[in-house]
């Protein structure tokens, strides 16, 4: 099972209390993957659509729980994707079907049919709570969530650009910060960076998806420090090797050319010791001095040979 299916299963089994919340639910449902019908034998038809049986069965139990409506559920078989299956959970009956409409604010008093595009009424979504279920509704209708150990990526599709901006606004109540791009002819909400996918998966009550994602999130950290320190380790020590090569050379190029004998006596003696011991690091190497010296000091003594030898290949 994938994270983002471990997700929607783990969301579909939270159930809200409140009769407001479940409503504000069903509407993010209907809303992201709802659809009105009419067919000449059975009248008014509410659809859901869904590849997934855990949100099937998770707006079948609201409708059940907040209504007390009996629905038709039917399971289609892709016939080119042997194993991908549709669940279509359907609502028959016209007063039934009114009755959830005007539930969740998409029909007025009138008793006209809303567009399949409406967007859900700004009553509905008041409280905080309802946000939080709104939210979590549209993830199980139409969204998904990347594995972490790959990469951080939060998604909800909409159909109409109206409903991906109403569902920005209700995720960015929650401090998050969602975006949309235009993929094909959907609108896509989406959220890329971990902590805020950590974020809105607390919003939608998923605490258990939230402590995996955090596991993993706490282990790509640590893993990148220790890359980081290692690298800047390396760096420093191909750093140093090629430094000691360097002055090594050139104290040789000295010897060959005019001799150590005829430098001042403080170069001599830090030129002979770096010979004798070429891996040592320009602390150590002071320590070995006849007076000893700090890195600085010997770190000055070495450029200086540096540029004699520099000076002996120029006249050369």
């Amino acid at each position: 099972m994938s994270f983002s299916s471990e997700v929607k299963d783990e969301l579909s089994k939270q159930l809200s209390e409140a009769r407001h919340c479940q409503l504000a639910e069903l509407a993010a449902f209907i809303s992201m993957c709802g659809r009105l019908n009419y067919e000449k034998e059975k009248g008014i038809l509410l659809k859901i659509h869904t590849e997934n049986v855990s949100v099937a069965r998770k707006y079948f139990t609201l409708l059940k729980k907040t209504f007390n409506i009996e629905t038709d559920v039917f399971i289609r078989r892709n016939e080119y994707l042997k194993k991908s299956r549709t669940y279509e959970v359907e609502i028959q009956q016209k007063e039934n079907v009114v009755k959830v409409l005007k539930a969740i604010k998409l029909m007025d008093s009138t008793g006209k049919l809303p567009p399949n595009d409406a967007l859900v009424s700004n009553v509905i979504l008041a409280n905080s709570c309802c946000k939080r279920a709104f939210i979590r509704g549209a993830f199980l209708a139409a969204g998904s969530v990347s594995a972490p150990e790959k990469f951080y990526h939060y998604e909800i599709v909409c159909s109409t650009q109206a409903k991906a901006e109403q569902l920005k606004v209700l995720i960015r109540c929650f401090d998050i910060e969602a975006k949309i791009v235009l993929r094909k002819k959907y609108y896509v909400v989406y959220v890329k960076e971990g902590s805020q996918i950590v974020d809105i998966l607390n919003v939608m009550e998923a605490p258990k998806a939230l402590m995996e994602l955090e596991n993993v999130r706490i282990l790509k950290e640590m893993r990148n420090s220790v890359n980081r320190q290692v690298n800047c380790e390396t760096a420093n020590i191909n750093k140093t090797v090629a430094a000691a090569v360097k002055q090594i050379e050139d104290i040789k190029y000295i010897s060959d050319t005019v001799g150590l004998d005829n430098l001042p006596e403080n170069l001599r003696e830090i030129a002979r010791i770096r010979l004798e011991n070429p891996e040592a690091p320009l602390k150590e190497l002071g320590t070995y001095l006849s007076k000893p010296v700090g890195k600085s000091g010997v770190n000055h003594r070495l450029k200086k040979l540096g540029e004699i030898a520099d000076e002996l290949r120029d006249n050369k």
